[in-house]
């Protein structure tokens, strides 16, 4: 498209500082009367390119040539940058030259000054090595063969059609259509175990993945709740949940109303912060955690001596 080679024109002149319309053409495999024809728009556009005869002559830019802000603002110009280091972490695109380019064009000389790692604290190599496996497996629509563990304790093996990548709620998630479910499911992929990239290839253009849901997640499965947070577990509270459903209160504590998947989960997940926090309602979810503290006192009675 002529959009894109006027784009990569400018850029070539950034970077090589003069060429000639021949060797344009050449690069593009146009004729040279239609490189000439899109230097004349791109000065028409106010792009201060100019064309210089005899030897070591050819096309150039000025210097001391900007991108015109009011093409791309300097917040869309770091919303572009921020995305492309995102992309980065996959390992898919080579967006260090991208950034580079972009980065002259932009005029901006640190670029650097955001790094994105989705993988784990103490886990870099194995998680990149997995988000590796399932990201080719995705681009190259083979299937995929897993162990899955479920929020009732219950290891599954999983055969699947991989569709999707999907970066939610601080985790990357795979959706795919399950042949022993026969429907689509969203996996966490930290808890893919095991993960094997099988052969023969699917037409990827016959499934077509629903809205994220998680598969461990149903809605008739939720409890509305209503939690009492300490003030020293704040850094958690504004970490696990969204800030509209946080009201911090005068002592210093923190209401969560909230609705969550009455499951296993739910209550590891309460029991991880001890007594700094409290189940205000509903009744069934304070008495379920009563009994399960029971249990635990019970567990360790026999150590006590």
């Amino acid at each position: 498209m002529q959009i894109n080679r006027l784009f990569e024109i400018v850029y070539i002149l950034l970077d090589k500082k003069n060429i000639t319309a021949n060797e344009l053409a050449e690069h593009f495999e146009v004729s040279k009367r239609t490189i000439l024809r899109d230097i004349e728009t791109l000065t028409i556009a106010g792009i201060p390119i100019y064309t210089t005869k005899g030897k070591g002559g050819g096309i150039s830019i000025l210097d001391n040539f900007v991108l015109n802000k009011t093409a791309v603002s300097e917040e869309e110009q770091n919303q572009i940058l921020i995305a492309l280091q995102s992309l980065a972490s996959t390992q898919h695109m080579d967006t260090d030259g991208i950034i580079s380019r972009l980065g002259a064009l932009f005029r901006k000389t640190d670029t650097s000054w955001i790094e994105v790692d989705f993988s784990r604290w103490g886990s870099t190599n194995p998680d990149k090595e997995k988000f590796e496996m399932i990201k080719r497996a995705v681009i190259n629509k083979l299937p995929l063969s897993f162990s899955y563990p479920g929020s009732n304790g219950e290891l599954t093996s999983r055969t699947v059609y991989p569709l999707k990548l999907v970066f939610k709620s601080s985790a990357w998630y795979v959706q795919a259509y399950c042949l022993s479910r026969k429907d689509y499911r969203t996996f966490k992929i930290n808890r893919m175990l095991y993960p094997e990239v099988l052969p023969e290839s699917f037409a990827g253009m016959e499934f077509t993945p629903p809205p994220i849901v998680s598969d461990d997640i149903r809605p008739d499965s939720l409890v509305s709740l209503r939690l009492l947070f300490a003030a020293e577990v704040a850094y958690r509270v504004y970490d696990e949940f969204d800030e509209r459903t946080v009201h911090p209160n005068e002592d210093g504590t923190f209401t969560v109303t909230i609705e969550l998947p009455n499951d296993a989960w739910l209550y590891g997940f309460l029991l991880s912060f001890g007594t700094s926090v409290k189940v205000m309602e509903p009744q069934h979810v304070r008495d379920y955690l009563l009994s399960m503290a029971d249990s635990i006192k019970n567990f360790y009675k026999d150590d006590i001596r």
